[in-house]
């Protein structure tokens, strides 16, 4: 069988406009080093007979579907038992120690795992245990705001927000999934431009609500009015982009041969994605909730 002869350069194929990826020296080598070999005979899936490997074109394992799935999934069993953790280990919020130190969580987990989202994002050599890490962090801190919000919004209707919440972020996952490969959905630069600028707005304008609460000048964008409920809609549909470019990311990274390492760069995007839709889909139900 012929190897198609209409190819995208090796340059195109490798880089990546996703900062989480940008960083990975893999994702961004251009030249025939890292596209002769496994790229030139196996390419958006075809492949020559008796060219399959295993092997990476930089030497060692590489990168598969697989190991995306076993990366991810330790990823998400660390957030969701910490988060539990946390959750049991915590007091009710019954008193103001009680608060002061759910708050406490909240306060340490959000900021080391905001600390190690960058450091992860901009390390060209992804380390697994900082990955492990940065979801340890968003346990912590996933597991002490779930139960403010379980304590604020009492519900007996399907376990209340948080459950529903859990739910509505692995039903966006799955479908955002399905309708990526069902659909056959194509992700062109002018998409990845607008997502990534996007997201890097919505940080910018969290940041700056952050900054003017400490005044008493917040803009609601994190409460409960109809400006919080528009900015988590935002932050929802955002979410599910985000998802969007992973999976045309992880694709491209198999077909391309990457070293297996990358598959930890590949579940930090995808848990990154997932709290994003998470947090946002919570306060939507919250509001939605309200009397």
């Amino acid at each position: 069988m012929a190897v198609r002869q209409t190819r995208k350069p090796a340059e195109e194929i490798m880089r990546s406009n996703n900062p989480v990826f940008n960083r990975s020296e893999e994702f961004n080598r251009s030249g025939a080093a890292a596209y002769q070999g496994f790229g030139q005979q196996q390419y958006d899936g075809y492949s020559q007979p008796g060219h399959v490997t295993t092997e990476s074109p930089q030497g060692g394992r590489r990168m598969t579907i697989d190991s995306v799935v076993q990366s991810t999934a330790i990823t998400l069993a660390v957030t969701v038992v910490v988060a539990a953790a946390t959750w049991f280990l915590t007091p009710d919020i019954n008193s103001d120690e009680a608060i002061g130190t759910l708050s406490a969580a909240l306060i340490i987990g959000s900021g080391a795992a905001f600390i190690l989202s960058l450091v992860n994002s901009f390390k060209r050599v992804i380390s697994p245990p900082l990955v492990i890490a940065f979801a340890v962090a968003e346990g912590v801190a996933l597991g002490a705001l779930s139960k403010f919000y379980d304590a604020m919004f009492p519900s007996d209707q399907f376990g209340g927000v948080v459950v529903q919440a859990v739910v509505g972020t692995f039903a966006a996952f799955a479908g955002t999934l399905a309708a990526y490969k069902f659909f056959d959905i194509k992700v062109g630069d002018k998409f990845r431009t607008f997502v990534i600028a996007a997201m890097f707005g919505m940080v910018a304008l969290s940041l700056m609500e952050v900054v003017l609460g400490l005044f008493g000048n917040g803009l609601g964008l994190f409460g409960f009015s109809t400006m919080g409920l528009i900015f988590a809609i935002g932050g929802l549909v955002l979410g599910v982009f985000m998802l969007i470019l992973d999976f045309d990311f992880v694709e491209r990274g198999v077909a391309a041969g990457l070293p297996e390492r990358e598959s930890w760069r590949a579940s930090f995007g995808l848990l990154v994605s997932l709290v994003w839709i998470y947090t946002n889909l919570l306060r939507i139900l919250a509001i939605l909730q309200q009397d």
